[in-house]
């Protein structure tokens, strides 16, 4: 198994589309490049984070 990481804009989107492709094992989602480690949707939008 190989490991895949990518960047987009709405990652719900992306997910959905990624979960439905033959041989993806599984999809998950996250924030990147941030000094708050596990930030909520709600303290990304403030801009905090």
């Amino acid at each position: 198994m190989e490991l895949a990481t990518l960047a987009g804009g709405c990652f719900w989107c992306l997910e959905a589309v990624f979960e439905q492709l033959r041989g993806v094992a599984g999809v998950t989602s996250g924030y990147a490049g941030g000094h708050v480690p596990h930030p909520s949707y709600e303290a990304v939008c403030t801009g905090t984070t």
